[in-house]
């Protein structure tokens, strides 16, 4: 399959610093990410995304910010 392909199924991936991003549930997800339980095509999980990563600060940012 490609990336490129409507029939292409994505997952929502979030990493340490609470990044989020798309995957292709085909490929096994890299170290450092792990899946949120959010899985569709590309459009449904941008819209995830949109809606939950408000604050596109890294983590550790954040919390260096609010010390």
């Amino acid at each position: 399959m490609s990336l490129d392909n409507p029939q292409t199924t994505f997952l929502v991936v979030i990493n340490d610093e609470q990044q989020y991003a798309i995957w292709p549930a085909y490929k096994a997800v890299p170290a450092g990410w792990q899946e949120v339980g959010v899985r569709g095509d590309r459009a449904t999980c941008l819209e995830h995304i949109g809606k939950v990563w408000t604050d596109m600060r890294p983590r550790s940012l954040r919390e260096a910010m609010g010390a």
